[in-house]
């Protein structure tokens, strides 16, 4: 059984399969029809639903797809539709701009910028374009444009008592009492299991290795929504919250597996700013909110953005079955497509990074068809040590460039005890060759893509000797 609150209605939910997605359950249980399916995979951002969660004293209100949110993940927060923001006649003054700003025609995706403007009111008021771009950047419009709904964010961005205001400590209050004391079940047809604590998790998935781990979700759903399956078991880890927390030391940077992409960018920005820079482009606002580095991780995709940063920086994996822990480099953990080195009943309890093995000068980039909401074609992480402009130590990652994300390792041999040149860089494109061998999909040829790795080599030095040069499309177009 869960609680959670729809608006301000309890919600108490014991007869539903843990396979169903919020989106689902509110169009087919509660008859809310506002929230739309578009894509069923959290790409166009028409089923864009509102989580809101205790943070101290306050609410944190955060946008989610609905279509890849299971209903277990529901559990101790309040779920917000585009039905519960206007009092009677009276519209939310985000819906008010969006009619007054001409913002919509069709209007089947209307309700999931909506509920992303409402979310961005909560968290930026007076928020610039730049914030509000990349705060629809998971929300696909077809007909309107989006220069009406650029000017209806402008204009809804301001300090306002709605009804959300005006009952925030109730709110509060309310969510602190459903918060679960101990493990929830969920059970009809299939069962979901939500652990409060990492021992009860490792005990559990010790017992039942089949079981499926639902971290943020955002890719683990889709194997319902997309691949049509039914998960039998899943064990769900977001009432874990000693998973959540991001460990900064002097020596090490520990990054909790239930952190989520937003979390670790707003922890890693100071630290490693060019990481931190990268996940601002990863994926939607919708997805960060919720999706984990662990999780990215863990599904052991070939073109994922965390892993080639986090082999370039050396990163290891605090792995856990049991009441066993053990330690893995991040560079033993992919095996082959989609296989890793986990064993039966283990998981990811932690990232870590040695603060010592973070280059000044690290660098990573994101090469995909679209700036914003797009999956990556070749994606390159350098970390280079320098001792007198000569190369020390030597780390070069890729993504898309073979079977599992991997390091260039004749490429780094190339480089390593050289001066960082034009002729160290020739020597080290024509090894980078060797290292990969891509293959051809429809985002692009094995020759582009070893063209573009080569090129962002190139691209690494002209950012290390012509500090000048504008490398960035957003250092320069508006």
């Amino acid at each position: 059984m869960i609680q959670f609150l729809l608006n301000q209605t309890l919600k108490t939910l014991d007869d539903v399969d843990p396979n169903t997605t919020v989106l689902n359950w509110l169009r087919g249980s509660e008859h809310r029809c506002g929230s739309k399916e578009g894509c069923a995979s959290g790409d166009c951002g028409a089923c864009t639903v509102v989580l809101g969660q205790v943070e101290g004293e306050n609410m944190r209100y955060q946008t989610a797809n609905g279509c890849i949110t299971l209903v277990s993940q529901l559990a101790g927060k309040q779920l917000l539709t585009v039905e519960d923001l206007s009092q009677g006649s009276e519209l939310h003054p985000v819906q008010q701009a969006m009619a007054d700003c001409h913002a919509s025609q069709c209007g089947f995706c209307t309700p999931g910028f909506v509920m992303s403007g409402f979310a961005l009111q909560k968290s930026h008021a007076a928020a610039q374009r730049h914030e509000i771009e990349k705060s629809l950047a998971g929300n696909l419009c077809r007909c309107t444009g989006y220069r009406p709904i650029i000017d209806a964010m402008q204009h809804s961005c301001v300090t306002t008592q709605d009804q959300f205001t005006r009952t925030e400590s109730q709110t509060v209050s309310r969510l602190k009492a459903l918060q679960p004391t101990e493990m929830v079940e969920l059970t009809k047809s299939n069962r979901c299991l939500l652990p409060k604590t990492v021992s009860q998790l490792a005990v559990l998935y010790q017992q039942n290795p089949q079981a499926s781990l639902l971290a943020g979700g955002t890719d683990l759903a889709l194997t319902i929504t997309q691949q049509y399956q039914s998960l039998p078991l899943i064990i769900g880890l977001n009432q874990i919250d000693e998973l959540k927390t991001i460990t900064v030391t002097e020596s090490q940077i520990r990054i909790g597996a239930m952190a989520t992409l937003l979390a670790c960018q707003d922890a890693l920005q100071p630290l490693i700013p060019a990481f931190a820079q990268v996940l601002d482009r990863f994926a939607s606002a919708q997805i960060r909110n919720h999706g984990t580095l662990v999780g990215n991780l863990a599904n052991a995709s070939p073109i994922g953005d965390g892993a080639p940063m986090l082999l370039a920086l050396g990163a290891e994996l605090e792995l856990r079955c049991g009441d066993t822990v053990r330690i893995l480099p991040l560079a033993e953990f992919f095996l082959s497509y989609r296989k890793t080195a986990l064993q039966p009943g283990e998981f990811i309890s932690a990232v870590l990074i040695e603060r010592a093995a973070i280059a000044p000068t690290f660098a990573a980039w994101k090469i995909s068809k679209r700036m914003d909401d797009d999956i990556s074609t070749v994606f390159g992480a350098f970390n280079l040590h320098f001792n007198d402009g000569v190369v020390t130590s030597a780390k070069l990652a890729f993504g898309g460039m073979a079977a599992i994300p991997a390091r260039a390792k004749r490429a780094e041999q190339t480089l390593s005890g050289l001066p960082f040149t034009q002729q160290t860089l020739d020597l080290a494109c024509h090894a980078l060759a060797a290292d990969f061998q891509p293959l051809t999909d429809f985002r692009g040829s094995g020759r582009y893509r070893l063209i573009v790795a080569q090129n962002l080599l190139r691209r690494l030095l002209l950012q290390q000797t012509e500090p000048g040069y504008l490398l960035e499309v957003k250092s320069y177009v508006n």
